[in-house]
């Protein structure tokens, strides 16, 4: 039984370095499974509402509201009947970045960690030109944080799929990747 037959979301994760194409990926996934009649939904990475208001800044409180914030956003969609959930960024981006930025994860932020709920993660590769934007920072280590990635994902057990290059072959290896996952 697949997780749609049994009334949960599929949920995916896009996750990987700043500015790798995940928002674009997320994005045009949903708009392409939702022309296909699947009930498909973008989550959108929570970071850019909590900002929307505030400075950018990054303690540690930040990261972990970011971090709940993100997995009530996927509650959400989850209760919204979506049979997909798109997930642009998961509480791995907030671990790795509180790593970086602070030194390490707190505990609150390692209770949030659930790297195993998703059915499916994807890595986008930095193989893009780097944007600038207001909340990105590391525009010349994205090799760097696509391999703490890499790495943590392994740690986890995860076997990721890497996508990389044009957009319509990362949409169609992901596309290819959902497929088995998908209750007809």
């Amino acid at each position: 039984m697949t997780q749609q037959q049994a009334g949960r979301p599929i949920r995916v994760a896009i996750v990987g370095p700043e500015s790798s194409g995940k928002s674009t990926l997320a994005r045009e996934w949903a708009s392409r499974l939702r022309g296909q009649g699947r009930a498909a939904v973008w989550v959108e990475e929570y970071s850019r509402a909590y900002y929307a208001g505030r400075d950018y800044v990054s303690t540690m409180g930040d990261i972990e509201a970011i971090a709940a914030g993100q997995l009530r956003a996927e509650a959400l969609a989850a209760e919204g009947g979506a049979g997909i959930l798109l997930c642009d960024t998961t509480v791995l981006t907030c671990k790795i970045w509180a790593e970086v930025a602070h030194g390490g994860a707190s505990a609150t932020l390692q209770a949030l960690y659930r790297p195993h709920d998703y059915a499916l993660t994807v890595l986008a590769c930095p193989d893009i030109p780097w944007e600038p934007d207001p909340l990105r920072s590391h525009p010349t280590q994205r090799d760097w944080l696509l391999e703490l990635n890499r790495r943590e994902l392994e740690r986890q057990g995860i076997a990721a799929l890497e996508v990389s290059g044009a957009r319509e072959a990362r949409l169609a290896r992901a596309m290819a990747a959902l497929s088995p996952l998908l209750a007809d």
